[in-house]
This record gives C-alpha cells, structure tokens and sequence, in this order.
C-alpha cells in the first residue's frame, strides 16, 4: 500500500534542516507482512539524537532509508506464524529485534542480538527482508522499524505489546528514550538504594535516567548540562544538584558536592568531554556508564592505572541492558503508579510535515523529546 514517510536520501546535511530539508515527505510502497512480522499504524513516533547522527553522517547507514525508531502503534495485519498477537492490541516498537537464538540472546541480553545488529546495519527486517519500494527502488529500514510513517512493517520480535489505557504518544518513548535511560540505571548499573549518582547529558534519554535514579532510591542526583533549563527540568524531575558543565570550576564543583566523587556517573551526551567528565567525577570503586553514542572515530585518553589502583569500573550499556519483552510492561507499571513520570518528558508533537524543524529544535538543544503524531 501507499504510506507517506520520511526519507533520507543522502547523509552529511547541514543544520538549519528546516532549510536544507534532509527529510523529504514522500509516497513510498509498503508491502505486507512477511512470516513472522506485523503490520502496525503508527500513532506517534520520536525525535532521538540516534536519528540525527544519521542525518549528519555519524552514524553511517545504507541510502536512502526511511528514518525513525522509536514509536508506538496499533497492529493492523499479522503475517504468517505470528499468533501472539491480534488486529487491534497496541505495541511500543523496539529497535534491536532479538532473534532468540544467538549466543547473546540465549544469555538474556537480547540488546546485542547478533542477528538483530547485522539486520540493522545492512538496513533491513530481522528476517534479511525490505518491505519498503519508491518507484521499484528499495528503501532501507532504519534499525528494523522506519516508523516515521502512517504504517510500518517489522519483525515480531521488534514489537512489545502494551497496556492499551496508556496513551500512545507518550508510549512511544518507552521504546528507546525510557528502555535506555532507565535501563541503564537499574540494569546496567543496578543502582542501590541510598546511592550517589550524577547524569551528564538531559536529553529525552538522560532525564529518563534521572527519573530511573529518583524512583531507584537514590539519595543523591546531580543533573549536569550545558543548558540551563534542563537544568530546571531537572530540579522538577528529582535532582537533588544541578550543575552547568560550562562553569570552570564544574568537576571540583560536582566532586565538593559529592564528598570526594559519586557511586555512578551516567554520560549521555554523546561527547568525549563529558564521558571524560563522568569519569572524573565518579569516586574510588565506583562505576562509570556511558550510553552517549559519538562518532565511531572518537577516541578516549583514560588514566588505565585508575581502573587498577581506584577498582573503578567503565560499562556501556545499550539499550539499558534490557530485556524489552520483560522491562516495557514493567516501566509502563511504574509510569502508572507515578513512580516514572515519563509524560513530562515530552516536550512537543508534530506532524509528519514539520520533522526537519523538529530535528533543529533537537539540535539545538531546545527540546527533550518530540513526537510525530499521526491521525
């Protein structure tokens, strides 16, 4: 069927998008599902900085791809073999689909299916397939879902049915903002009650983390920035501290209010100054995550000696270690109970339309998370 979607013909535009309009509106061909995937209309999807660094060459991808990656959405039609799952039930998309069987699969740690990384790199479905056409010309899909779009076609494994009450533009960012944020904090990091934790980088998926320390028990949270209104947003949100990064004095200033350095630094901006910053404020025997994703060309000069003499620890976490299956319903829960305000999170909606000037929002620092709605 015919479907409008975003589409990205050519990586390395330029900012203001509004006006070199990387993202073209298009009317492509999706085709059915194929066994084992579902058909989904879309209800809203997300703006994420994993979307941006495809547009800015980052993140290097198969061209042209239907972009978007984080969404929710009602199935519409079941392919062969799919018998979990009706017409009709709601579902948050998940961008690594996990095909179970793979060595890191069968350890639980879904997150780095083997399978599911290759499919995504190559910019196809699980399955190997692509389900979208423009004129006979294939268009990739963008780590498996391409949900940018009315409709969508994906494997069965890169969908998590939910709670239909929940409403669905604020499920969306249970698919990659919330699982990554907060997964990070109680699965990769497994904060304890009680516990000392700093958060560089207020982006959707750094005060989805933030939220996870608040509801985690943590006793101290210092949000740190460059933008003095996250900074805010902070506060509101359960930091105990904020500090703009931009002050000269901001690690003696973090490491003072810490008494020496915090149990778990989280770095999410995607910078090495500020993976570079998590470290240094993270105190003897303590742990450092990083789910910033930079350029694969960075590199990071780290004091190795420390890792010995300090017992300190450096982990990334992808995905927040989840196990989507199990962790979706279960923040869901929590947001429910008020426990995850994931709602304040969202900071504007757009239509399909308007997705270039809601990526310089993005850029420039003016939005936490976006959505596109769809009617």
């Amino acid at each position: 069927m015919k479907i409008k979607a975003a589409v990205l013909e050519a990586m390395g535009a330029t900012a203001p998008y509004a006006v070199s309009r990387p993202l073209k509106i298009e009317d492509i061909e999706l085709a059915p599902p194929g066994p084992g995937e579902v058909s989904i209309k879309i209800a809203a999807a997300g703006l994420c900085h994993s979307d941006l660094s495809v547009i800015n060459g980052d993140r290097p991808r198969p061209m042209p791809m239907a972009l978007g990656h984080e969404a929710a959405g009602v199935v519409q039609e079941l392919g062969a073999g799919v018998t979990d799952l009706q017409v009709g039930d709601h579902v948050v998309v998940v961008f690594v689909p996990s095909c179970g069987h793979c060595a890191p699969c069968a350890e639980g740690r879904p997150a780095l299916c083997e399978p599911g990384a290759a499919a995504n790199g190559a910019g196809t479905l699980l399955s190997g397939s692509r389900r979208l056409t423009r004129s006979g010309e294939v268009v990739n899909h963008h780590l498996g879902c391409s949900v940018f779009a009315e409709y969508a076609t994906v494997s069965r494994r890169s969908v998590v049915k939910i709670d239909p009450s929940v409403p669905l533009d604020e499920a969306a960012l249970f698919g990659c903002a919330v699982l990554t944020g907060v997964g990070a904090v109680v699965n990769t990091a497994q904060v304890r009650v009680g516990a000392s934790v700093a958060v560089i980088g207020l982006g959707g998926v750094g005060l989805a983390a933030l939220i996870g320390a608040h509801a985690a028990g943590a006793r101290q949270i210092i949000a740190i920035d460059l933008s003095d209104e996250k900074l805010e947003q902070a506060k509101s949100l359960g930091a105990t501290h904020v500090v703009n990064a931009g002050r000269e004095d901001a690690l003696a200033h973090i490491r003072e209010l810490s008494s020496g350095g915090v149990e778990y630094a989280f770095e999410f901006a995607g910078s090495i100054r500020a993976l570079d910053l998590a470290y240094n404020i993270t105190r003897r025997g303590g742990s450092t995550v990083t789910a910033g994703l930079p350029p694969s060309t960075a590199r990071w000069p780290m004091p190795a000696v420390s890792l010995v003499a300090e017992e300190r620890t450096v982990k990334g976490s992808y995905i927040g270690t989840c196990v989507p299956s199990r962790d979706i319903p279960h923040f869901i829960e929590l947001y429910k109970q008020g426990r995850l305000p994931v709602d304040k999170l969202l900071t504007g909606r757009l239509t399909l339309d308007e997705i270039n000037h809601g990526f310089d929002l993005l850029h420039e620092g003016r939005a936490i998370r976006q959505v596109v709605v769809f009617e």
